[in-house]
């Protein structure tokens, strides 16, 4: 039971990296325009956020240092300065959004709008970073996210034909111009490998003060939550495919995303996924704003983490609790939380490289690794993606203006 516990880190990762707000909507609009054909994407996400994801456990378990702190002494303080910044820009509009995905779980039950939960849900997330120990967060989370299962029941209890989900893996709508797909399909790349999903990875594996005895519950904290994070993903998009795509309808609010499972289970159901999508968007707030924390006391050489006592920690304290106010009087703007996320997943993508290239050449540094540096089949995976990334990188915002951020 104890190891089964062990693997919740991942959980909560994959959770709120995979399936947060932008997430829920952007797997939801995928599969009601084009069906099951970027399925693809998402395997390949999967397999690029294990492979980098699997060497930050790594790093932190022989290290015993986060991947961030070695990002500024490997690569020189400019170096690093470049990636802070480009990171804590993607991580605060992230934020913003995943404390607007949680408000509007809340008024999924109330029927109140979802402006007046924000400062509350704000509040809360800061409550529980400040006083819950981190294995308790992540393991109440965790396992809570795991409530979105219900999407995959429903998507058996639909009765879809799967032969023609199957058909649609391999033939896009013909309706849908090549700008538009290859811009969703970096969209749901840059979801599967958000930049703060590695630094939240290898700093939660410091918190829990992880060594080399530790390496096997790192990977499985990787090769169970992650994939698991997929195929909830791809269980939203086969969703959708199923109830949209045959009345070319496009869900437009979480409300409409989560309409499949009340078709296939009912009031039961709804209740369900609610519960997931609130633990979902909760859970990345916690992930995202102690991510903010992470990376600029990292970077600042300041005392950090939950495993200290608050007060010789304060700078860590004070930047999460900055970040959430300012995310919070983002989202209190009135400005659409999918659409920050979604916009938010844009520039992830144009920023992936510069995060993923110091955690291949770190982990591949026998001075901080030493017999545990990448084997060969790290190495070829890790290049092959660093060179994707770079690709992808470069036509994230071009894509994103011709196609009107897929329009």
């Amino acid at each position: 039971m104890k190891r089964m516990l062990a693997v919740t880190l991942g959980i909560l990762t994959a959770i709120g990296g995979f399936v947060d707000i932008g997430d829920l909507v952007a797997n939801a609009v995928v599969g009601s325009r084009f069906g099951m054909s970027l399925a693809w994407v998402v395997i390949v996400g999967v397999i690029g956020i294990c492979v980098f994801a699997e060497m930050s456990g790594r790093i932190a378990a022989v290290s015993q240092r986060p991947v961030f702190d070695l990002v500024r002494e490997r690569l020189g303080p400019r170096t690093g300065l470049v990636n802070l910044v480009a990171s804590f820009a993607v991580n605060l509009l992230t934020l913003a959004a995943e404390i607007g995905g949680a408000a509007v779980a809340f008024e999924l039950v109330t029927g109140i709008n979802y402006l007046l939960w924000v400062p509350l849900v704000a509040l809360m997330a800061w409550l529980v970073m400040w006083r819950v120990k981190f294995e308790s967060m992540e393991r109440v989370f965790g396992l809570m996210g795991l409530a979105l299962i219900v999407f995959a029941v429903a998507l058996w209890k639909l009765g879809p034909s799967w032969g023609e989900l199957a058909h649609q893996v391999v033939h896009p709508p013909s309706d849908e111009g090549v700008p538009t797909y290859l811009y969703y399909a970096i969209a749901l790349l840059g979801a599967a490998m958000t930049p703060y999903e590695v630094f939240f990875f290898s700093s939660g594996g410091v918190e829990e003060r992880w060594t080399r005895k530790d390496l096997a519950t790192s990977r499985a904290n990787v090769f169970v939550g992650f994939p698991l994070g997929g195929f909830l993903s791809l269980a939203i998009a086969a969703c959708a495919a199923t109830v949209f795509l045959p009345v070319k309808a496009v869900p437009e609010s979480l409300a409409q995303v989560v309409l499949p499972v009340g078709l296939g289970l009912g009031t039961i159901g709804l209740i369900v996924v609610i519960i997931g999508v609130f633990a979902a968007t909760f859970g990345a707030t916690l992930e995202t704003a102690l991510s903010a924390g992470y990376s600029l006391s990292q970077y600042f050489g300041w005392q950090w983490g939950k495993f200290v006592r608050p007060l010789e920690a304060a700078r860590f304290h004070a930047t999460v609790l900055v970040s959430m106010i300012l995310a919070t009087a983002l989202i209190l703007t009135t400005i659409d939380p999918v659409m920050v996320t979604e916009y938010s997943l844009v520039f992830s993508a144009a920023a992936l490289p510069l995060t993923y290239l110091p955690v291949l050449m770190i982990a591949n540094d026998p001075d901080y690794m030493g017999d545990k540096v990448n084997g060969r089949m790290s190495n070829t995976l890790g290049t092959f993606y660093m060179i994707l990334l770079i690709v992808v990188s470069i036509a994230a915002i071009p894509l994103m203006l011709a196609t009107k951020a897929g329009q």
